[in-house]
């Protein structure tokens, strides 16, 4: 104890005695907090978890354009969906954007939703004209928060064919030291195999996983 306390490693409370954490001790914490990217922290989950529960697993981050894929774990079944690094996922149909607005700024998440709207709003006339079948609905502010709220309840956002007719997929949160969402590690796969019940086999091995990520991020879980 009188080395630590020479490093700084800890320090000791003259009224009480008790030893705590000293300054070199959290300086180090810091550094490690620093060196600990979210990405090269989770990309060994799911390499684990794909063949574990038998569906494609992609970690996804906030980007300009919204959800984005940066790392992907395919399935090893014969039968799983074709995913890309860089797929951008929508904020209102896909559960990997709902998990992050769910956490994310409202005032920012509401500006995006609107501009996801307009967007839509643009390629549903283009679809129009060209005979193409209807794009999905951006849902109202209302309908979206309570959606968001659902999220929060469970920790997970899901989504039941909503991109694709047959696709099943699930997101859970990474969090920061902060608590700030900064991954989804989502699973996607056929819905016939693909189990979207809240307490389901991959709904917890989905929890569990990116909770031991945001550990390693420091991320401490409040009661």
């Amino acid at each position: 104890l009188v080395s630590y306390a020479r490093l700084g490693l800890i320090e000791q409370d003259r009224e009480s005695g008790t030893y705590f954490l000293g300054p070199l001790a959290l300086q180090l914490g810091l550094i490690s907090l620093q060196q600990a990217h979210p990405v090269q922290v989770a990309t060994p989950l799911i390499a684990e978890l794909a063949p574990r529960i038998g569906h494609t697993v992609a970690l996804a981050v906030w980007g300009t354009r919204g959800a984005t894929i940066v790392r992907l774990e395919e399935s090893p079944s014969p039968v799983h969906v074709n995913m890309r690094h860089g797929t951008v996922f929508s904020l209102a149909n896909t559960a990997s954007g709902r998990l992050f607005a769910a956490y994310l700024d409202p005032v920012e998440v509401r500006q995006r939703l609107d501009d996801e709207r307009a967007r839509r709003r643009g390629a549903a006339s283009e679809d129009a004209r060209a005979g193409e079948p209807p794009v999905a609905a951006v849902p109202s502010w209302k309908e979206f928060s309570l959606q968001l709220a659902e999220v929060r309840t469970h920790g997970l956002s899901r989504s039941v064919g909503e991109v694709l007719p047959g696709v099943n997929a699930m997101a859970a949160p990474v969090f920061d030291h902060r608590g700030d969402i900064v991954l989804a590690v989502t699973a996607i796969g056929p819905a016939a195999v693909f189990d979207t019940r809240w307490d389901g086999p991959i709904a917890r091995a989905l929890r569990n996983g990116a909770a031991q990520v945001s550990q390693r991020l420091g991320w401490r879980a409040r009661a």
